[in-house]
């Protein structure tokens, strides 16, 4: 039963896209960041992260680049590197409350 559990995620690639680009906006604006400066910025055409922040569409390397500006890509690095480990899932409400996962 745990491994049927274990293996029933809800998300989809759609789900984790939407995601990466609110939380990029999110920092684009905290930042007072115009899309034209971001383009500046991250060498990504403004078009390019208009069209990214309306359907989530872009190449790995312009996204990259835009988490440069935006963000530590030491995280994405980290998060790479984490596969190689077993990710432990909480297995209460009250480990994610208490962050002991």
């Amino acid at each position: 039963m745990d491994n049927i559990i274990s293996n029933f995620n809800l998300l989809d690639n759609r789900d984790t896209q939407n995601n990466l680009v609110a939380y990029l906006r999110q920092k684009r604006k905290e930042m007072k960041l115009s899309r034209e400066a971001l383009a500046l910025r991250s060498g990504v055409p403004a078009p390019t992260i208009k069209r990214f922040e309306a359907t989530s569409e872009i190449s790995l390397r312009q996204f990259l680049q835009l988490w440069l500006v935006l963000d530590d890509i030491q995280r994405l690095n980290i998060l790479c590197q984490q596969t190689k480990e077993k990710i432990i899932a909480p297995k209460s409400i009250e480990e994610v409350l208490n962050d002991k996962f």
